[in-house]
């Protein structure tokens, strides 16, 4: 195996799959909006048609970057060069990776009822999540192991650690109107695991010399995964199965004031997964020689992949899915229409802070979005969308600069070709509306929920508890 796969082998040891959050389309009345954030309407009264599908057309986003190594990380993407003569030895803090993939492959929105705008959703998803954090040492070993081979070196050299998980993701949304300025919405969803790998490195450093008179590295961790061998691989690996079952909930909420100010608050995907008997669970304590000149990186690479995955146990786990809140304050002037937008993941690192810049006019609109992401990266978005009452189209990056002249690069196949670390981000969805319309009581004897007398969902549930108190 050459040296730029088994780099990329060992990144996807450490990260599966990058985490797009698509700011731009938030309280925008998309599909998109209305399952991600569940208090948000999608229809409008007079306007939309009652159903709302992106009938399996592509709505989706994704998200992926690298801090730390930049220009070596450019050229082994760029150029398909593994050159690890540039990289620092013993650097302070660890790179980063990190990944997210969001996409939806069936919806339904329906208009349910005029009396408290009731709105009822399902979804079928795919969500990919990751973080990686590795050391230089992790790269230089293997492209020239005689650089780390001083057992004076600090401990702690190959410390990485790193999770990613996938899963598909089945789930009910509804919301209605608790007032006229005030709603709430609810997401339930069933899980289907379909891989998980996290690999904990606790304690590692350089020995003077193992048996054969060359140095080892020995490190100690943990190891899980679901699959640890290709042949274990198939068709069905990414269909799911429920063999690896879960559940998650998201609870949102939103405010319009009489000042024009609009508050929405979120708590997203918050559940497990739990994964099969059959899943692998190692407690590693290896050595692994290094120096050897009659060693190959092929040789390495197995000393690395036994160290790791060989001989595993065999249980059963739980695993968190990174859940987070968000909080956005939104006012329109005109044409114009700014946003902030707090993120910050619960179980895991990271977030992001963001102020979405609309420009619409009439059913055209651009947003640009400046996001400073808590893994200290500073991202740039640009969207652009088309949207009427009952079609959507829109098109954007969460990272603009970055995912354009990463696409030159890789086109060019030249790595002095962009700057900073690197990264990219796309997302485009398609949404349309059929059905009657959605019209008001005084218009129409077909409206859904017309002559409802009993009160939505949230005001019975509110009144259980008032009435217990």
């Amino acid at each position: 195996m050459s040296k730029r796969l088994l780099s990329i082998c060992i990144l996807i040891l450490l990260a599966q799959q990058l985490k797009a959050q698509q700011y731009g389309l938030f309280n925008t009345k998309t599909l998109f909006d209305g399952f991600e954030n569940p208090a948000q309407k999608v229809f409008t009264l007079d306007s939309s048609r009652q159903y709302a599908s992106n009938f399996l057309l592509p709505y989706f986003g994704v998200n992926a970057a690298s801090k730390g190594n930049s220009d070596f990380v450019r050229r082994l993407i760029n150029e398909g060069i593994y050159k690890s003569q540039d990289i620092p030895l013993e650097r302070k803090g660890l790179n980063t990776l990190y990944q997210h993939t969001n996409a939806y492959l069936l919806t339904l929105k329906i208009y349910n009822s005029y009396k408290y705008q009731k709105e009822l959703g399902f979804s079928w998803q795919f969500r990919t999540d990751a973080l990686a954090k590795y050391t230089n040492e992790t790269l230089i070993m293997i492209d020239d192991a005689d650089r780390i081979n001083n057992p004076l070196m600090r401990n702690g050299i190959f410390n990485d650690k790193g999770y990613g998980l996938s899963y598909h993701q089945f789930s009910v949304t509804y919301r209605e109107n608790y007032t006229k300025r005030l709603a709430f919405g609810a997401k339930l969803s069933l899980l289907s695991g379909t891989s998980y790998h996290q690999l904990n490195i606790v304690e590692s450093g350089l020995k003077n010399t193992s048996g054969s008179g060359f140095p080892e590295v020995g490190f100690s961790g943990t190891y899980r995964a679901t699959f640890i061998d290709d042949k274990e691989l198939s068709s069905n690996t990414l269909m799911p199965t429920f063999k690896n079952p879960g559940a998650s909930i998201s609870l949102g909420t939103s405010y319009q004031s009489k000042s024009g100010y609009f508050l929405m608050a979120n708590l997203k995907d918050l559940g497990f997964i739990k994964w099969n008997n059959q899943s692998y669970y190692k407690r590693i304590n290896s050595n692994i020689t290094i120096g050897d000149p009659n060693q190959s990186t092929a040789d390495t690479k197995k000393q690395l992949k036994d160290a790791i995955a060989k001989n595993p146990d065999r249980e059963g786990f739980y695993s968190a899915t990174n859940a987070k809140i968000d909080v956005m304050l939104s006012k329109s002037f005109g044409l114009w229409t700014p946003s902030i937008i707090v993120s910050k993941n619960l179980f895991f690192t990271g977030g992001d802070a963001a102020m979405v810049n609309k420009f619409k006019y009439e059913g055209f609109s651009v947003s640009a979005t400046p996001t400073y992401n808590f893994h200290q990266l500073f991202y740039l978005g640009l969207q652009t969308m088309y949207q009427t009452p009952n079609f959507e189209v829109f098109l954007g990056s969460d990272d603009l600069l970055k995912t354009t002249s990463q696409v030159q690069g890789i086109l060019n196949k030249d790595a002095t070709i962009g700057n900073g670390y690197n990264g990219a981000s796309v997302y485009l969805g398609i949404g349309i509306k059929f059905g009657n319309f959605v019209e008001h009581p005084q218009n129409s004897s077909t409206m859904p929920g017309i002559g409802e007398e009993s009160p939505g969902l949230f005001k019975r549930l509110f009144s259980i508890f008032s009435k217990k108190k």
